[in-house]
């Protein structure tokens, strides 16, 4: 399986249509038969988990029934999303930028389902690697995972290796994910397991389980293209 991630952005005056999008879109990604799964998203102000919203922000993530990379990364949102999500991303004069993943390893379920196949023998991969986080909060948990999570978010985009990140949900407060990237394994390993405040919450939500249900899944990302608030958000990272 291959995936996409694409982050749109609206000018001021087109934020009403994204709210809407997430409607219309259902019907297009629906019925591509060569999309297994998919999620519209809006987005949070900074980068991560954020109570406030960026409503110029929105996002697809699709998963594609489809293993040949190298014909997979030269799609463009016509071939990928159809005719419809993609005239209507020109018609609003939309920023966008798409992230062509290939998912390399993981656990966990979204609604239930495995939504990037099963994951059974670890890759060897030391290249730039992509990180997607989510989950369903309790809402008998939310006051405790919004109290810890703001300070671990903040300390992931000072931390070596880091390149960008994005956070993206469904829900606002209770289904939240974050779509990072890094220079390579090791660098996201650092911070994941050797900063003391992040493990300490990765154990309290074991503990007190806080969500209902997890996923988390590593990319190996085969190309991008486009900008975010015009900036490649990778520059030149997978040409290195």
């Amino acid at each position: 399986m291959l995936a996409t991630l694409t982050i749109i952005r609206y000018r001021y005056w087109g934020i009403p249509f994204g709210f809407l999008s997430m409607a219309l879109f259902h019907f297009p990604l629906f019925f591509n038969k060569n999309i297994t799964f998919y999620k519209l998203m809006g987005s949070g102000k900074n980068g991560t988990f954020d109570k406030e919203p960026d409503l110029k922000q929105w996002a697809i993530l699709a998963v594609f029934n489809e293993d040949d990379a190298g014909n997979f990364k030269t799609r463009n949102t016509k071939e990928l999303y159809g005719r419809f999500v993609n005239f209507w991303l020109r018609l609003f004069k939309c920023e966008v930028c798409t992230f062509y993943l290939e998912p390399i390893e993981g656990h966990g379920f979204w609604d239930k389902k495995q939504a990037f196949g099963s994951f059974k023998n670890k890759q060897e991969y030391h290249g730039p690697i992509a990180i997607l986080t989510r989950a369903t909060i309790r809402l008998n948990r939310l006051s405790y995972f919004w109290r810890h999570v703001a300070p671990v978010a903040a300390q992931m985009t000072i931390a070596k290796g880091f390149v960008t990140s994005f956070g993206i949900g469904e829900i606002p407060w209770i289904k939240q994910a974050t779509f990072s990237i890094w220079k390579s394994r090791e660098d996201m390993k650092a911070f994941a397991y050797g900063m003391k405040e992040h493990v300490e919450v990765i154990k309290k939500t074991r503990q007190q389980k806080w969500y209902s249900e997890d996923m988390f899944v590593r990319f190996k990302i085969l190309q991008h293209e486009g900008s975010v608030k015009g900036q490649d958000p990778l520059g030149s990272l997978l040409n290195k």
